[in-house]
């Protein structure tokens, strides 16, 4: 697997009490804290690990929204990424953005950059749609393995260990593939602060 590449969404953060607007549109995004999606996080440790295992030769991050979801790239640049893609959507149409879009963009960009692999988190906690992984699957026409609570790298493929209702599920199945983290999959690093400076010139 030489390149493995990883989606990144920038959330409110989970420890935010949300507000919902006063004309019920939506909810407050102005002025609130917000940081990598939990899932998503799991998932670049995933890649990371992977890269550590010399399994891998790149990780890219990838987040699909306004220009703060730079930021997101920054922190999993910091986490151990190699270079980010920053496809950026204006604010105002971000919030017409659904999986179905970001899905299409991220197997466009998985074809473009020669991905052996593409690693997402299950669901960002902001829509909970659990929609993308399965359908950046479908439309790159790979195998998929959601909700992954072990990755291991085989001669044939991969093996993976998914959560399911009442237990785990094995499955194996061969690379290019798109999966899915689950909470259990890991826990992230802490991006410290001399990768942080690291980060600042990485591309």
């Amino acid at each position: 697997m030489a390149r493995v590449l990883v989606g990144v969404k920038r959330v409110i953060d989970y420890a935010v009490k949300v507000r919902v607007k006063p004309d019920k549109s939506g909810v407050v995004t102005q002025g609130v804290k917000h940081s990598m999606n939990p899932f998503d996080e799991i998932a670049v440790e995933e890649a990371v690990k992977l890269k550590e295992k010399k399994l891998a030769e790149e990780v890219i991050a990838v987040s699909v929204g306004p220009a703060q979801s730079q930021e997101v790239i920054r922190t999993a640049l910091a986490m151990g990424a190699d270079r980010g893609v920053h496809v950026e959507i204006p604010a105002a149409e971000y919030e017409l953005l659904q999986p179905i879009h970001v899905s299409k963009i991220l197997a466009k960009l998985a074809l473009d950059e020669k991905a052996d692999l593409v690693i997402l988190g299950k669901q960002a906690i902001d829509d909970d749609a659990n929609q993308t992984a399965q359908m950046t699957a479908a439309v790159l026409d790979w195998p998929q393995g959601t909700f992954c609570n072990k990755i291991e790298k085989t001669d044939a493929g991969l093996t993976i260990t998914r959560e399911i209702d009442g237990g785990l599920e094995t499955i194996k199945t061969k690379t290019p593939a798109v999966l899915s983290a689950d909470l259990r999959l890991n826990t992230p690093r802490y991006a410290t602060l001399p990768n942080i400076m690291k980060a600042k010139k990485k591309p």
